[in-house]
Protein backbone atom coordinates (compact mmCIF):
# COMPACT_ATOMS: atom_id res chain seq x y z
CA UNK A 1 0.00 0.00 0.00
CA UNK A 2 3.20 2.37 1.17
CA UNK A 3 4.61 1.19 -2.96
CA UNK A 4 1.30 2.89 -4.28
CA UNK A 5 1.10 5.97 -2.44
CA UNK A 6 4.61 6.47 -3.02
CA UNK A 7 3.90 6.19 -7.25
CA UNK A 8 0.83 8.16 -7.02
CA UNK A 9 2.76 10.86 -5.14
CA UNK A 10 5.46 10.73 -7.30
CA UNK A 11 3.24 10.95 -10.40
CA UNK A 12 1.51 14.28 -9.18
CA UNK A 13 4.68 15.99 -8.42
CA UNK A 14 6.06 14.96 -12.08
CA UNK A 15 2.61 16.26 -13.80
CA UNK A 16 2.65 19.36 -11.57
CA UNK A 17 6.12 20.62 -12.75
CA UNK A 18 5.33 20.07 -15.98
CA UNK A 19 2.26 22.42 -15.34
CA UNK A 20 4.35 24.43 -13.86
CA UNK A 21 7.42 24.47 -16.67
CA UNK A 22 4.75 25.01 -19.54
CA UNK A 23 3.44 28.42 -17.62
CA UNK A 24 6.55 28.86 -17.37
CA UNK A 25 7.47 29.03 -20.70
CA UNK A 26 4.51 30.61 -22.22
CA UNK A 27 5.17 33.54 -19.70
CA UNK A 28 8.75 33.62 -21.30
CA UNK A 29 7.92 33.10 -24.89
CA UNK A 30 5.12 35.87 -24.58
CA UNK A 31 7.66 38.80 -22.60
CA UNK A 32 9.75 38.28 -25.16
CA UNK A 33 7.81 38.66 -28.04
CA UNK A 34 6.24 42.02 -26.00
CA UNK A 35 9.64 43.25 -25.70
CA UNK A 36 11.70 42.38 -28.45
CA UNK A 37 9.22 44.04 -32.04
CA UNK A 38 11.88 41.76 -33.68
CA UNK A 39 13.08 38.31 -33.96
CA UNK A 40 14.34 35.61 -36.91
CA UNK A 41 12.55 32.20 -36.97
CA UNK A 42 15.72 29.32 -37.38
CA UNK A 43 15.50 26.31 -38.43
CA UNK A 44 17.82 23.87 -35.73
CA UNK A 45 17.72 21.07 -37.74
CA UNK A 46 21.72 18.82 -37.59
CA UNK A 47 22.79 21.17 -34.80
CA UNK A 48 23.56 19.34 -31.29
CA UNK A 49 23.43 20.57 -28.18
CA UNK A 50 26.86 21.38 -27.89
CA UNK A 51 26.64 23.60 -30.85
CA UNK A 52 23.75 24.87 -29.68
CA UNK A 53 25.37 25.58 -26.14
CA UNK A 54 28.07 27.81 -28.23
CA UNK A 55 25.88 29.57 -30.14
CA UNK A 56 23.57 30.84 -26.89
CA UNK A 57 27.27 32.06 -26.11
CA UNK A 58 28.46 33.64 -28.81
CA UNK A 59 24.95 35.38 -28.68
CA UNK A 60 24.58 36.34 -25.03
CA UNK A 61 24.74 40.31 -25.47
CA UNK A 62 23.13 40.80 -28.32
CA UNK A 63 20.11 38.06 -29.10
CA UNK A 64 18.28 35.78 -26.85
CA UNK A 65 17.57 32.12 -28.31
CA UNK A 66 14.77 30.11 -27.19
CA UNK A 67 13.87 26.72 -28.43
CA UNK A 68 10.72 24.78 -27.72
CA UNK A 69 8.06 22.50 -29.39
CA UNK A 70 6.22 24.00 -31.97
CA UNK A 71 2.05 22.85 -30.15
CA UNK A 72 3.37 24.81 -26.96
CA UNK A 73 4.74 27.77 -29.28
CA UNK A 74 1.38 27.76 -31.41
CA UNK A 75 -0.42 27.78 -28.17
CA UNK A 76 1.81 30.73 -26.28
CA UNK A 77 1.13 32.79 -29.46
CA UNK A 78 -2.91 32.43 -29.57
CA UNK A 79 -3.12 33.40 -25.80
CA UNK A 80 -1.60 36.31 -26.94
CA UNK A 81 -3.57 37.57 -29.91
CA UNK A 82 -5.90 39.65 -27.78
CA UNK A 83 -3.04 42.07 -26.90
CA UNK A 84 -0.54 41.46 -29.73
CA UNK A 85 -2.85 40.53 -33.38
CA UNK A 86 0.32 41.23 -35.74
CA UNK A 87 1.61 37.93 -34.06
CA UNK A 88 -0.93 35.78 -35.96
CA UNK A 89 1.54 36.23 -38.89
CA UNK A 90 4.23 34.11 -37.43
CA UNK A 91 1.93 31.00 -37.06
CA UNK A 92 2.22 29.76 -40.72
CA UNK A 93 5.95 29.49 -39.90
CA UNK A 94 5.99 27.33 -36.75
CA UNK A 95 6.54 23.97 -38.58
CA UNK A 96 9.52 21.53 -38.50
CA UNK A 97 12.40 22.08 -36.08
CA UNK A 98 12.61 25.94 -35.01
CA UNK A 99 13.13 28.56 -32.46
CA UNK A 100 13.60 31.80 -32.00
CA UNK A 101 16.32 34.54 -32.12
CA UNK A 102 15.15 37.57 -30.13
CA UNK A 103 17.00 41.03 -30.55
CA UNK A 104 16.92 44.90 -30.84
CA UNK A 105 20.07 45.34 -32.17
CA UNK A 106 20.28 46.06 -36.49
CA UNK A 107 18.92 42.62 -37.94
CA UNK A 108 22.10 42.58 -40.49
CA UNK A 109 24.58 42.15 -37.68
CA UNK A 110 22.82 39.69 -35.68
CA UNK A 111 21.88 37.80 -38.98
CA UNK A 112 25.72 37.63 -39.43
CA UNK A 113 27.01 36.49 -36.08
CA UNK A 114 23.63 33.66 -36.51
CA UNK A 115 25.10 32.53 -39.70
CA UNK A 116 29.12 33.10 -38.60
CA UNK A 117 28.37 29.90 -35.94
CA UNK A 118 28.95 26.52 -38.30
CA UNK A 119 30.48 23.42 -38.22
CA UNK A 120 31.78 20.68 -40.14
CA UNK A 121 30.07 17.57 -40.20
CA UNK A 122 30.45 14.53 -42.07
CA UNK A 123 28.07 12.83 -44.93
CA UNK A 124 25.60 10.78 -43.65
CA UNK A 125 23.81 7.92 -45.85
CA UNK A 126 20.35 9.46 -46.29
CA UNK A 127 20.66 13.26 -45.08
CA UNK A 128 19.52 15.59 -47.82
CA UNK A 129 22.95 17.42 -49.22
CA UNK A 130 22.82 21.26 -47.93
CA UNK A 131 25.62 21.82 -50.94
CA UNK A 132 27.56 19.92 -53.81
CA UNK A 133 30.29 18.00 -53.04
CA UNK A 134 33.12 18.15 -55.09
CA UNK A 135 35.99 15.57 -54.90
CA UNK A 136 39.52 16.94 -56.50
CA UNK A 137 41.99 15.18 -57.92
CA UNK A 138 44.38 13.88 -55.44
CA UNK A 139 46.18 10.59 -54.21
CA UNK A 140 44.17 8.96 -52.09
CA UNK A 141 46.77 7.15 -49.95
CA UNK A 142 44.67 3.87 -50.15
CA UNK A 143 45.79 0.76 -51.20
CA UNK A 144 45.00 -1.17 -54.71
CA UNK A 145 42.36 -3.57 -53.31
CA UNK A 146 39.90 -0.50 -52.77
CA UNK A 147 39.85 -0.10 -56.61
CA UNK A 148 36.84 -1.95 -57.34
CA UNK A 149 35.11 0.45 -54.82
CA UNK A 150 36.09 3.43 -56.96
CA UNK A 151 35.18 1.86 -60.14
CA UNK A 152 31.66 1.52 -58.32
CA UNK A 153 31.44 4.73 -58.14
CA UNK A 154 32.56 5.43 -62.17
CA UNK A 155 35.56 7.54 -60.91
CA UNK A 156 38.13 7.46 -62.79
CA UNK A 157 42.13 6.15 -60.67
CA UNK A 158 45.11 4.77 -61.45
CA UNK A 159 47.94 3.19 -59.27
CA UNK A 160 50.62 5.39 -58.31
CA UNK A 161 53.52 4.04 -56.02
CA UNK A 162 51.26 1.85 -54.05
CA UNK A 163 48.74 4.00 -53.41
CA UNK A 164 45.21 4.80 -55.71
CA UNK A 165 44.88 8.35 -56.99
CA UNK A 166 41.81 10.54 -58.54
CA UNK A 167 42.20 11.42 -61.91
CA UNK A 168 39.62 13.81 -62.19
CA UNK A 169 37.53 16.11 -60.13
CA UNK A 170 34.35 14.13 -59.47
CA UNK A 171 31.06 16.19 -59.02
CA UNK A 172 29.81 13.44 -56.34
CA UNK A 173 26.57 14.67 -54.62
CA UNK A 174 24.38 17.31 -55.82
CA UNK A 175 22.72 20.11 -53.32
CA UNK A 176 19.28 18.71 -52.22
CA UNK A 177 19.91 15.48 -53.05
CA UNK A 178 19.95 12.17 -50.76
CA UNK A 179 23.35 10.84 -49.84
CA UNK A 180 23.95 7.37 -50.65
CA UNK A 181 25.91 4.75 -48.54
CA UNK A 182 28.47 4.50 -51.19
CA UNK A 183 29.23 8.41 -51.56
CA UNK A 184 29.13 8.60 -47.55
CA UNK A 185 31.84 5.73 -47.16
CA UNK A 186 34.04 7.20 -49.98
CA UNK A 187 34.05 10.50 -48.08
CA UNK A 188 34.83 8.75 -44.66
CA UNK A 189 37.41 6.79 -46.24
CA UNK A 190 38.97 10.09 -47.41
CA UNK A 191 38.37 11.96 -44.40
CA UNK A 192 36.61 14.59 -46.41
CA UNK A 193 33.79 16.35 -44.35
CA UNK A 194 31.72 18.40 -46.93
CA UNK A 195 28.91 19.78 -44.81
CA UNK A 196 28.44 22.12 -42.41
CA UNK A 197 25.52 23.17 -39.97
CA UNK A 198 24.49 25.79 -38.09
CA UNK A 199 20.82 27.27 -37.78
CA UNK A 200 19.05 28.56 -40.81
CA UNK A 201 17.63 31.93 -40.78
CA UNK A 202 14.01 31.00 -42.37
CA UNK A 203 12.16 34.31 -41.62
CA UNK A 204 12.32 37.29 -40.29
CA UNK A 205 9.71 39.41 -37.82
CA UNK A 206 10.07 43.12 -37.39
CA UNK A 207 7.05 45.06 -36.00
CA UNK A 208 4.42 42.81 -36.85
CA UNK A 209 6.01 42.29 -40.42
CA UNK A 210 7.25 38.80 -41.60
CA UNK A 211 9.64 38.65 -44.74
CA UNK A 212 12.44 36.12 -46.46
CA UNK A 213 15.94 36.76 -45.17
CA UNK A 214 17.15 37.76 -48.84
CA UNK A 215 15.28 41.04 -48.32
CA UNK A 216 17.84 42.21 -45.43
CA UNK A 217 20.68 42.23 -48.35
CA UNK A 218 19.03 44.55 -50.10
CA UNK A 219 20.92 47.84 -50.53
CA UNK A 220 19.78 51.60 -50.57
CA UNK A 221 20.94 51.52 -54.19
CA UNK A 222 18.88 48.57 -55.05
CA UNK A 223 15.67 50.86 -53.87
CA UNK A 224 16.56 53.44 -56.18
CA UNK A 225 17.45 51.49 -58.74
CA UNK A 226 14.07 49.46 -58.91
CA UNK A 227 12.14 53.20 -58.48
CA UNK A 228 13.77 55.05 -60.91
CA UNK A 229 13.11 51.89 -63.29
CA UNK A 230 9.62 52.15 -62.26
CA UNK A 231 9.90 55.63 -63.27
CA UNK A 232 10.71 55.26 -66.56
CA UNK A 233 7.99 52.90 -67.08
CA UNK A 234 5.63 54.95 -65.81
CA UNK A 235 7.06 58.47 -67.77
CA UNK A 236 6.90 55.92 -70.96
CA UNK A 237 3.68 54.21 -70.72
CA UNK A 238 2.05 57.57 -69.92
CA UNK A 239 3.99 59.14 -73.42
CA UNK A 240 2.76 56.46 -75.30
CA UNK A 241 -0.98 56.77 -74.55
CA UNK A 242 -1.20 61.04 -73.82
CA UNK A 243 -2.02 60.50 -70.34
CA UNK A 244 0.14 62.97 -68.80
CA UNK A 245 1.92 62.54 -65.36
CA UNK A 246 4.43 63.77 -63.25
CA UNK A 247 7.40 61.17 -64.44
CA UNK A 248 6.31 62.40 -68.11
CA UNK A 249 5.51 65.60 -68.09
CA UNK A 250 9.61 66.19 -68.06
CA UNK A 251 9.84 64.63 -71.40
CA UNK A 252 6.68 66.33 -73.13
CA UNK A 253 8.30 69.82 -72.74
CA UNK A 254 11.35 68.60 -74.05
CA UNK A 255 9.77 67.00 -76.71
CA UNK A 256 7.87 70.25 -76.79
CA UNK A 257 11.04 72.26 -76.92
CA UNK A 258 12.41 70.24 -80.21
CA UNK A 259 9.40 70.75 -81.76
CA UNK A 260 9.53 74.85 -81.65
CA UNK A 261 13.07 74.49 -82.23
CA UNK A 262 11.81 73.05 -85.69
CA UNK A 263 9.48 75.22 -86.40
CA UNK A 264 11.97 77.92 -85.56
CA UNK A 265 14.13 76.60 -87.85
CA UNK A 266 12.04 76.51 -91.07
CA UNK A 267 10.64 79.59 -90.45
CA UNK A 268 11.49 83.19 -90.08
CA UNK A 269 10.95 83.11 -85.98
CA UNK A 270 13.64 83.99 -83.58
CA UNK A 271 14.43 82.53 -80.60
CA UNK A 272 17.66 81.82 -78.07
CA UNK A 273 17.05 77.50 -77.79
CA UNK A 274 17.15 77.94 -81.60
CA UNK A 275 19.75 80.45 -82.25
CA UNK A 276 22.57 77.48 -82.30
CA UNK A 277 20.60 75.13 -84.71
CA UNK A 278 20.09 78.43 -87.00
CA UNK A 279 23.70 79.25 -87.30
CA UNK A 280 25.30 75.75 -88.05
CA UNK A 281 22.67 75.37 -90.97
CA UNK A 282 23.64 78.91 -92.16
CA UNK A 283 27.17 77.66 -92.16
CA UNK A 284 28.28 74.09 -92.42
CA UNK A 285 31.73 74.77 -92.27
CA UNK A 286 31.40 74.47 -88.64
CA UNK A 287 30.82 70.94 -88.92
CA UNK A 288 33.52 70.74 -90.93
CA UNK A 289 35.82 72.54 -88.00
CA UNK A 290 34.52 70.40 -85.64
CA UNK A 291 35.22 66.99 -87.65
CA UNK A 292 38.59 68.28 -88.34
CA UNK A 293 39.66 69.04 -84.68
CA UNK A 294 38.37 65.99 -83.79
CA UNK A 295 40.38 63.87 -86.01
CA UNK A 296 44.42 64.49 -84.65
CA UNK A 297 42.71 63.68 -81.40
CA UNK A 298 41.83 60.23 -82.25
CA UNK A 299 45.19 59.74 -83.09
CA UNK A 300 46.89 60.68 -80.29
CA UNK A 301 47.69 57.53 -78.35
CA UNK A 302 48.34 58.62 -74.93
CA UNK A 303 46.75 58.20 -71.12
CA UNK A 304 43.86 60.36 -71.60
CA UNK A 305 43.27 58.49 -74.75
CA UNK A 306 39.99 57.56 -73.61
CA UNK A 307 38.69 60.76 -72.31
CA UNK A 308 39.04 62.37 -75.34
CA UNK A 309 37.27 59.50 -77.06
CA UNK A 310 34.12 60.14 -74.52
CA UNK A 311 34.75 63.76 -76.13
CA UNK A 312 34.41 62.73 -79.26
CA UNK A 313 31.15 61.15 -78.50
CA UNK A 314 29.43 63.91 -77.01
CA UNK A 315 30.30 66.20 -79.96
CA UNK A 316 29.07 63.88 -82.27
CA UNK A 317 26.23 63.32 -80.02
CA UNK A 318 25.37 66.74 -80.41
CA UNK A 319 25.30 67.19 -84.01
CA UNK A 320 23.23 64.12 -84.55
CA UNK A 321 20.76 65.54 -82.59
CA UNK A 322 20.53 68.85 -84.30
CA UNK A 323 20.33 67.00 -87.56
CA UNK A 324 17.07 65.21 -86.12
CA UNK A 325 15.24 67.96 -85.71
CA UNK A 326 15.26 69.20 -88.76
CA UNK A 327 15.05 66.60 -91.39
Amino acid sequence: MSHIRIAHTIATMVREDKTSWKAGYFLKLTQLLDEYPKCFIVGVDNVGSKQMQQIRQSLRNDAILLMGKNTMIRKAIRSHLESNPSLEKLLPHIKANIGFVFTNLELVDVRDKILENKVKAPARAGALAPCDVKIPPQNTGLGPEKTSFFQALSIPTKISKGTIEILNEIHLIKKDDKVGASEATLLNMLNISPFTYGLVIRQVYDSGTVFDPEILDITPEDLRSKFLEGVRNVAAVSLAIGYPTLASVPHSIVNGLKNLIAIAVETDIDMKEAKTAKEYLKDPSKFAAVAVAAAPAAKEASPIKEEKKKEESEDEEEDDMGFGLFD
